[in-house]
Parts: structure tokens; C-alpha cells; sequence
């Protein structure tokens, strides 16, 4: 069965019609809820802080431990900002087109530097050519499985801000028009021959004006709750905890699979429990054979979807994230000399 297999072979036009309804209540909710959990993450730290402040060295202590949990669950509720735009460039996040775009750039995509309109028809080649030479995402998993101590130095990368301070300063590159825009280590330069000086800061602020916009609005908030720094938070979260949540996830999806049109076996759908579902599978998105074989299918049906395909013998019971992980580090290190 390859991925171009009727979904009419697996499902019912009854079963279809139900998966493919869209809702704008569950998009909302799901932005709402994202929002809503970065929010009491600053209540959160608000309320703490003064505490911990008048502990002396225990409350240092315990402004570390609160600072890391922070930093988790806003890098968590980063890659589920990213996650909601890539479920409305597939406009499937909400069933009116113009909630669908335009909420979810600016309350999605804008806040952590990513572009719906940019992201669309990249992310839709990566769906059509998925395995193939042609796949926008496929150094995402190259060199996988690797070994452990090559995955340890990733995550190692990751955590210490290596990879985040790497993005972004691609992404400055890609605004100010240098680069082509990707979300890959892929990089293509742009042909610079007749620009003048001032066209590279005015590109700069046509292609970023709207992140610096949304970024000013939470920073803009946190100052007017009395607690500026604490922005400090997003931007580390950003750096940090975030870029390591995404390589997880890209992991999870597509890695170490055979080289196939057959989406039963070029992609993964990983089991996802309450942790997983908060840092490296937000928004459903462990559910990624689903997610693949029909695109139309909304967040918040894909579990029913699974549940039909396993029933029927389609899909075997999926792996978790710590099975992926040793999956991922599987290769034999190489004998030294």
C-alpha cells in the first residue's frame, strides 16, 4: 500500500466525511490553550519570585529549578505555536479560511519567527515528495540512526543554545534576503548582484516586522505586570529547550524509515503520554502516518483515525519516544585504532 492508496480503500465515505470536519471552536481552543499555558508560566514565575528572593541561598537554589521548568514549558509551548501553523498551512486548524491564516500568523507563526505564507508551500512539497530526493525535510534525518555519543553531542548542542543561536542567525540572513527561506539546515543563497546597502534593512524589516510586532506585544505585557525581565524567559526558551523539542519531534516522525512512497513505512506515528504530549508531540502531531495518509484530518480527530486503523490491522501498536530514542542511537560506534 504506497501513499497514493484511495483513503476510500481504508475508510468509508461516511468515516471520511466525519475525519475532515474542521472546527473553529477546536482551533480556537487549541491557540486559547497554548496561550493560556505560557500565560500562567509567567503568572508562575511572578508569584514565586519575591518568595524566593527572601530564602537567601535556597531561594537561589529554587530560582534555578523554577528558571529550567520555565524555560521546558515555554520551549513545549513554542514547538506547539509551530505545530499550530503547520496544522492551518495544511488549513485544517479552523474551518473559516480567514481564521484559519490570519489568527494563526499572527498568534502562531509571528511569535516564534516562522511565516505561514512561506511555510505553506514548503511544507506541502516535504507532503508530496515525502522520502524522496526531492524532500525539503530530508536533512532533518539525515546520518539517522547515529550513535550515542554522536546523539549525545546533538542534544548537548541543542541545550547549550549552539543550534538555536545557529537558527537565528539564518533566519536574520533569510529576512534580510541573503537566503532562501527553509526551515532546514539546507542553505541556498540569493543572487545579491545590483542590491543597494539600504535594501538589506529594508527587506530586514519588511519580512520581520511582524515578529518584532508580537514580540513586542508580550514584552510589552510582561513590563506593564511589572516583570520585563522576565521576557528573558521566551527569548532563552527559544535558544534552548525549543531546538531540541524540534529535532525529538523530527526524529519521531520520519527518521531511520525506509526510502519509500509507502507512508505505512517511510513515516512513524509515535504513542505520546502526558510529558511527551507537552514538549515533543503538541497538538496531536505524534500522530504522523494519520497525519500523512489524509491531510485534511484536523488535530483532534487524528486519534479516532489511529484507533480505526489499528483496528483494522493497518498500523501496528506505535513505539514511544524513548524507543525512538534508542532507535536513533542504534549505530555501532566505529573501533578505534
Amino acid at each position: 500500500m504506497n501513499q497514493r492508496t484511495a483513503v476510500t480503500s481504508l475508510f468509508s465515505r461516511e468515516e471520511i466525511d466525519l475525519l475532515t470536519k474542521k472546527s473553529d471552536w477546536m482551533g480556537a481552543y487549541a491557540i486559547g490553550f497554548t496561550w493560556a499555558v505560557i500565560t500562567l508560566t509567567f503568572v508562575g514565575l511572578s508569584l514565586a519570585w519575591p518568595i524566593l528572593s527572601a530564602l537567601g541561598i535556597w531561594g537561589v537554589a529554587g530560582k534555578v529549578l523554577i528558571s529550567i521548568l520555565a524555560l521546558i514549558i515555554l520551549g513545549g509551548r513554542q514547538l506547539a505555536l509551530g505545530i499550530l501553523t503547520h496544522d492551518a498551512a495544511h488549513g485544517t486548524l479552523f474551518k473559516t479560511p480567514w481564521l484559519n491564516d490570519h489568527l494563526t500568523q499572527w498568534l502562531c507563526a509571528r511569535p516564534v519567527w516562522n511565516n505561514l505564507y512561506n511555510y505553506r508551500p514548503y511544507h506541502l512539497k516535504h507532503h508530496a515528495k515525502t522520502s524522496t530526493v526531492d524532500d525539503p525535510d530530508l536533512s532533518l534525518v539525515a546520518g539517522l540512526p547515529t550513535t550515542q555519543a554522536s546523539l549525545r553531542r546533538k542534544f548537548l548542542r541543542d541545550i547549550a543554545g549552539v543550534t538555536g543561536l545557529k537558527f537565528i542567525v539564518g533566519r536574520i540572513l533569510m529576512d534580510v534576503g541573503i537566503f532562501e527561506w527553509t526551515v532546514t539546515n539546507e542553505i541556498t543563497r540569493l543572487p545579491q548582484a545590483g542590491r543597494s546597502w539600504w535594501s538589506y534593512p529594508l527587506t530586514f524589516l519588511k519580512n520581520s516586522s511582524a515578529t518584532i510586532i508580537t514580540n513586542g506585544v508580550l514584552f510589552g505585557l510582561l513590563w506593564l505586570s511589572g516583570h520585563p525581565a522576565f521576557y528573558l524567559f521566551w527569548l532563552l526558551a527559544y535558544i534552548t529547550p525549543f531546538p531540541l523539542f524540534i529535532r525529538i519531534r523530527s526524529m519521531a516522525e520520519h527518521a531511520a524509515m525506509e526510502t519509500t512512497t509507502d507512508v505505512f513505512r517511510n513515516t512513524r506515528t509515535t504513542e505520546a503520554g502526558f510529558i511527551a504530549r507537552a514538549l515533543v508531540a503538541p497538538i496531536r502531531v505524534n500522530f504522523h502516518i494519520e497525519h500523512h495518509l489524509m491531510a485534511s484530518v484536523p488535530y483532534f480527530r487524528l486519534p479516532h483515525m489511529h484507533q480505526l486503523l489499528r483496528a483494522r490491522g493497518y498500523v501496528p501498536a506505535p513505539p514511544t519516544y524513548f524507543e525512538v530514542l534508542r532507535i536513533m542511537s542504534s549505530r555501532a560506534a566505529k573501533p578505534t585504532v
